[in-house]
């Protein structure tokens, strides 16, 4: 059998009866992406899903090169290889349930973190916390020595520390539109890379606000050409990403894993106010309300726990 049989075999072979898993999993992607401080690359290393659409993603974009730049075999023969090769039975539920938790939850989850700041950060700290396990218990064996690794995984905490610092710009009016494809298309890199926060960008520029709105208020124009810009750096970033994690596995995870810690910066459930924008605040200690924030902390890390067991699970029995 060819390796472009086998491909398509296997991807073929994906039970139809997960199509509604993927699109809730698709939709909580989509729901993370939304808010500040929450990585939709986290939720798809929880769901299981993060290097299966990575690969899917990945040939994707080789087809879209193939029909430019021409293959071994001609362009549309090239292209047709990669396109076989995608998982289109995981990777269509998930990006139509993406796009369902854009258009549907945008004004809610914004409501929800201006609201009632410390009981949604509360609820996303437990769940990005408990969710550093996920690329720890997919690290292969160690080859590099244990300082370097170390040196890593605090660098990549730091920087997210520092960066999400910086995240608290004031809210851009009427941006041009070349604005918005530019800072779409930086933006959704986030979306490849567990614990960096597409929407903390869009804050640090002031942008945040503004596209939630123009979602919320279904703004055609603004959101195709953040949905062109997204597009276009989502397709310049993810084979980088899919060659880091064949390559260079363990460093990726660990680093992965530090940029994950660091985003915990943003969801200490107590901070100081940071006007409309829901940008990041220095952190207090805590005040009212105490019981709520707590009890959801344990809740969402309760429900990652849970995740991540059944996930485990279901490997074992594979």
């Amino acid at each position: 059998m060819t390796d472009t049989s086998s491909a398509t075999a296997q991807t073929s072979g994906r039970s139809r009866l997960l199509l509604p898993l993927d699109l809730l999993r698709g939709f909580l992607i989509g729901m993370a992406e939304l808010i500040p401080g929450v990585s939709g690359g986290t939720v798809a290393l929880v769901t299981g899903l993060y290097e299966q659409l990575i690969g899917s993603a990945s040939h994707v974009v080789s087809a879209a090169k193939a029909l430019v730049v021409g293959g071994e075999q001609g362009r549309v023969a090239s292209a047709l290889i990669e396109l076989r090769r995608t998982n289109w039975w995981l990777l269509l539920p998930v990006v139509l349930g993406m796009g369902l938790a854009v258009l549907t939850m945008a004004g809610v989850m914004s409501r929800f973190v201006t609201h009632t700041p410390e009981h949604a950060r509360g609820l996303f700290l437990g769940m990005v916390a408990m969710s550093v396990l996920v690329p720890l218990r997919m690290l292969p064996e160690r080859r590099r020595p244990v300082w370097l690794e170390v040196v890593l995984a605090v660098g990549a905490a730091l920087l997210a520390w520092t960066l999400i610092g910086l995240a608290g710009g004031g809210t851009v009016s009427n941006p041009p539109l070349i604005l918005v494809f530019a800072v779409a298309a930086v933006a959704i890199c986030a979306l490849v890379v567990p614990g960096v926060s597409g929407s903390f960008f869009l804050l640090a520029v002031g942008l945040y606000t503004t596209t939630l709105e123009a979602v919320d208020s279904r703004d055609l124009v603004y959101i195709g050409v953040f949905a062109l810009g997204a597009i276009t750096g989502l397709a310049s970033f993810v084979q980088l990403i899919s060659w880091l994690l064949e390559h260079h596995r363990r460093s990726t995870l660990l680093v992965m894993s530090g940029l994950m810690v660091g985003s915990l910066r943003a969801l200490w459930p107590w901070q100081e106010s940071a006007g409309d924008d829901h940008g990041p605040g220095a952190l207090v200690a805590p005040y009212d309300p105490v019981l709520g924030p707590t009890m959801l902390t344990l809740l969402g890390a309760g429900v990652v726990a849970a995740l991540v067991v059944v996930e485990a699970r279901s490997s074992d029995d594979e």
